[in-house]
C-alpha cells in the first residue's frame, strides 16, 4: 500500500510538472507572440494610472492579446511595475514582452519646444502657454511671479533663458522647462565669461548678457556678429552711446508701431541707447551662444559705426570714422530709394 501510494504521488507530481511545463511553454509563446495591431498604437499614461487599467487599454487598442496574462506574468516574477507618465507608441505586431519593455523602461515619446534666438521672454511664454503637451502651472502669472516661483526672486526674466529646442515628456510642467532653459543660460554664460578676451569694458557676466542680447537683435548674420559686437565694445570704451535701434524698440513696448521714427529716437526710456549712455538695465531678448561668444570675443576692429548695405542680404557696412559712415549711409539710402519694396533699416 505504501509503495502504491508513493507511485501515485510520483505520477501525480510528474503530471503536474508536465502540465506546468506545457503552461509555461504556452505562456512564453503568448508573451513572445506578435500582437494583432497593424499600425502604431499610441497611448497616454497619466500620473496615477494603475498597471491593470493601462494593460486593459492596450488590449482594447490591439497592442496586447491578453492583458490578464501579462499581469499574472508580472506577479509570478514579483515585478511591481510603476509606469512613467507620458505618451507611448507601441510598434505594429509588437509582442507582449516588447510592450512590457517599453513600459518598464519609460520610453515615452518626447515632445519638443523650440525657443528661437532673439525672442523676448514674452514670446517664449506665449509658446509655452500654447503648447498642448505642457502642464501649465504658471499661466497668467507676471514675470516677477514666475521668477519667484523659479527661485530667483527680484531677478528680471528677460534674457535669462537659453534659446534652444527642448525635448520633454508630455505632461512636463512649464516650470520644469523654464528651469532647464534658465540653468542652460547660466552654464553657457559662465563658460563664455570664463574664456573671455582680456580688457573688455564689461564688468560682469550680466553686462555681457545685456550686450549679447543687443547684438542678437542687431543682425541675423552669424558672420557679422563679432563685427557688430566690436562696434559696441569700441563705443563703450570711447564713452559713446550705443545708439542701437532694437533698444529703442524694446523700450517703446506696445507703443512700437513697426517703424522707427525720429520721435522714437528722442523718446527717453531706460532702454533708449540714443538718449542714455552705457548699457540698458536688462537684456532686451534671449541671446544665443554665438552672440555670447561674439561679445566676449569681438572682432579686432576700430569700427564705431555700421549701416545696412540695403541689398536684401542683411549685411552691413562698417566704418571707423563718421565721414566714412556718412558715405555708407548715403549709399544705403540711395539703394533703398531705388529698390522696390526696400525695408531694411539704417543704424
Amino acid at each position: 500500500m505504501r509503495r502504491r501510494r508513493s507511485l501515485w504521488l510520483l505520477g501525480a507530481l510528474a503530471l503536474l510538472l508536465a502540465v506546468g511545463a506545457s503552461l509555461w511553454r504556452a505562456w512564453t509563446f503568448e508573451m513572445l507572440r506578435p500582437s494583432a495591431a497593424t499600425s502604431v498604437v499610441r497611448i497616454e499614461v497619466h500620473a496615477g494610472d494603475g498597471l491593470r487599467a493601462i494593460l486593459q487599454r492596450l488590449q482594447q487598442q490591439g497592442a496586447l492579446r491578453h492583458a490578464r496574462l501579462v499581469e499574472w506574468y508580472l506577479r509570478l516574477h514579483g515585478v511591481h511595475a510603476r509606469v512613467q507618465a507620458g505618451t507611448y507608441e507601441i510598434a505594429p505586431h509588437a509582442s507582449a514582452s516588447a510592450v512590457l519593455d517599453e513600459l518598464m523602461a519609460g520610453r515615452v515619446v518626447l515632445e519638443s519646444l523650440t525657443v528661437v534666438e532673439g525672442w523676448t521672454f514674452d514670446q517664449m511664454r506665449a509658446a509655452l502657454d500654447a503648447h498642448p503637451a505642457v502642464q501649465h502651472t504658471l499661466r497668467g502669472q507676471t514675470d516677477a511671479q514666475i521668477m519667484a516661483a523659479l527661485g530667483h526672486l527680484g531677478q528680471p526674466a528677460e534674457g535669462q533663458f537659453f534659446p534652444d529646442t527642448y525635448r520633454f515628456a508630455a505632461g512636463t510642467s512649464d516650470r520644469r522647462i523654464l528651469h532647464l532653459a534658465y540653468d542652460r543660460m547660466r552654464a553657457e554664460l559662465a563658460r563664455a565669461w570664463n574664456a573671455r578676451a582680456p580688457d573688455l569694458p564689461l564688468a560682469s557676466p550680466e553686462q555681457a548678457l545685456v550686450l549679447a542680447s543687443i547684438v542678437e537683435k542687431e543682425t541675423g548674420r552669424a558672420d557679422e556678429r563679432p563685427m557688430v559686437a566690436a562696434v559696441f565694445v569700441n563705443r563703450l570704451r570711447a564713452g559713446m552711446r550705443l545708439q542701437s535701434d532694437p533698444t529703442v524698440i524694446y523700450g517703446l513696448g506696445q507703443q512700437y508701431d513697426g517703424s522707427i521714427h525720429s520721435r522714437d529716437l528722442a523718446t527717453d526710456t531706460p532702454y533708449n541707447s540714443y538718449t542714455r549712455g552705457g548699457l540698458p538695465p536688462t537684456p532686451i531678448a534671449l541671446p544665443g551662444a554665438a552672440s555670447l561668444q561674439a561679445v566676449l570675443h569681438p572682432a579686432a576692429s576700430d569700427a564705431l559705426y555700421f549701416v545696412a548695405v540695403g541689398d536684401g542680404s542683411g549685411s552691413h557696412r562698417f566704418s571707423a570714422t563718421l565721414a566714412e559712415h556718412d558715405v555708407a549711409l548715403r549709399a544705403y539710402l540711395h539703394r533703398l530709394a531705388t529698390r522696390p519694396g526696400g525695408t531694411e533699416g539704417a543704424k
